[in-house]
């Protein structure tokens, strides 16, 4: 007779876990309600590779979620636990709540796993590549301990930090970006439909066009005739970027050429070291090993340059070195950090040093940003002046010479 396994309720609250013979599934269930349990879940022991394979197919279903999606999520659950609420009931109440797709599905595979028998922990490790390995750890971390509410609490407020850092360097390099992509149209624009409507005109002057001139109309001229080439130009420059960024070995070659451009550097160092600092110091006062929290804070950090400069650090610590004495080999950390971490290891207050570092960081980012923002503006003035000074030029110089002949 065929073996299963389950694993059911006892009185809507123990979970608990058996195997019973029966003929079939139905007769299982049967068997299980007898003897006063609420199946949730029955394998048979014969086919395990098929309840595998549903687990996957829901895994593949799932949509990501995004960062404003995670802080919703990680928000309700830290709170309805801190409440004393059960996990299965405040998923429940996400699964029929929360405001987008995304939250409300995991809520629900989340609560299928969890009634299943696994821990918190152990459900979002299956679902790792929708919230990330310092998310999983750092749970982990707080489940062991006991303190899980005081651990998402500290999730909570470093996703929220990590959205505000984002939000504040990608303000920072938006305007720049929006100014030169509206540069490209306009120039697109008057070479292409301006220039070539002058053109007769400058035929009929019979003098030799300035260089400029020239230039601009059989510019002009070819984008009109092949514009096919200018959109598979920009779509060719887009992929060729997106490759150099996605690429080990050309990522690493534009981090290492960005640490070297003024404020540039100070800008991406800075953000970087951010999320480091923010994730060290979560996982640190959640009693996370110094080697395990180093490896987690190196997921958050972009910079290829930097982050295999942290494994390094890292692998010191690993064979016995202090913390700031690793951190100072790399040459890539700031006097001021590795003198509070220092501190902090001498007098055993390691996580009160790290959160006043992360203070003076982030300080030290806003600081950063406000500079780089007031330094572009300017040099973005120029630029555009210079182009617009450039077409005009082109434009009206043979209209001048003509008038003062």
């Amino acid at each position: 007779m065929p073996l299963f396994a389950y694993i059911a309720l006892k009185n809507n609250k123990t979970i608990v876990r058996g195997k019973i013979e029966a003929e079939d599934i139905k007769s299982a269930r049967e068997g299980i309600k007898k003897i006063g349990l609420l199946p949730t879940k029955i394998i048979d022991e014969s086919n395990k590779n098929a309840s595998e394979q549903v687990i996957k197919l829901a895994k593949a279903n799932l949509k990501p979620m995004s960062l404003k999606d995670k802080i919703e999520f990680t928000s309700t659950l830290q709170i309805l636990t801190a409440t004393g609420i059960p996990i299965i009931e405040t998923l429940v109440f996400m699964e029929n709540n929360a405001e987008t797709t995304a939250i409300r599905d995991i809520a629900y595979e989340l609560r299928r796993q969890i009634i299943a028998g696994s821990t918190l922990a152990e459900t979002l490790e299956k679902y790792r590549s929708l919230f990330g390995r310092v998310y999983v750890g750092l749970v982990k971390a707080g489940e062991d301990s006991g303190e899980l509410d005081k651990t998402l609490a500290r999730m909570l407020e470093l996703l929220k930090k990590q959205d505000a850092i984002k939000g504040k360097v990608i303000g920072a390099l938006i305007y720049p970006a929006f100014v030169l992509i509206l540069a490209a149209v306009v120039v697109t624009i008057m070479l292409m439909f301006v220039f070539p409507a002058f053109s007769a005109m400058f035929d009929n002057l019979g003098r030799d066009l300035p260089w400029a001139t020239k230039i601009c109309i059989e510019l002009g001229n070819f984008m009109r005739k092949f514009w096919y080439v200018l959109i598979i130009g920009v779509g060719v420059i887009i992929y060729g970027i997106r490759k150099i960024f996605t690429t080990e070995a050309s990522r690493k070659v534009v981090d290492r050429y960005i640490l070297k451009v003024p404020l540039l550097s100070d800008l991406m160092r800075y953000a970087n070291y951010s999320n480091f600092l923010a994730v060290l110091q979560v996982a640190y006062d959640a009693g996370i090993p110094v080697v395990d929290c180093l490896y987690l804070s190196n997921l958050t950090m972009d910079n290829v340059v930097l982050k295999q400069a942290i494994l390094g650090a890292a692998a010191k610590v690993q064979q016995g070195i202090h913390l700031s004495i690793a951190l100072r080999s790399t040459k890539q950390i700031p006097n001021m950090m590795l003198f509070m971490i220092a501190t902090g290891e001498q007098s055993g207050r390691l996580g009160e040093m790290l959160y006043h570092c992360t203070t003076f960081i982030d300080r030290k980012l806003d600081d950063i940003i406000d500079k780089f923002t007031k330094l572009v503006e300017p040099a973005l003035l120029i630029f555009i002046g210079f182009v617009v000074l450039f077409l005009a030029l082109s434009l009206y110089m043979p209209l001048f010479a003509a008038y003062q002949q």
